[in-house]
């Protein structure tokens, strides 16, 4: 069972892009959009399983030294 989530990240100013680029470089970032609004970056993440999806989100992506802050949706039905 594959576990997904999408997250709204707000990156500091000026660093939307370079955030998004390193998103693109993690393994199970499946998707990156820039964007304008109240969240500057949206990422769609797959992985094998919650466990493997919640370490993903905590330790690769939250850690990333430009994000502000994140809000994590997990996709519960598709």
């Amino acid at each position: 069972m594959t576990a997904k989530a999408f997250l709204l990240i707000s990156a500091e100013i000026g660093r939307e892009r370079d955030v998004a680029k390193e998103l693109e470089a993690i393994q199970n970032v499946k998707e990156v959009h820039v964007t304008y609004g109240v969240y500057d970056v949206i990422a769609k993440v797959e992985a094998e399983s919650p466990e493997k999806l919640k370490e993903t989100i905590t330790n690769r992506i939250r850690s990333l030294e430009h994000i502000k802050s994140t809000l994590t949706m997990v996709v519960v039905e598709e």
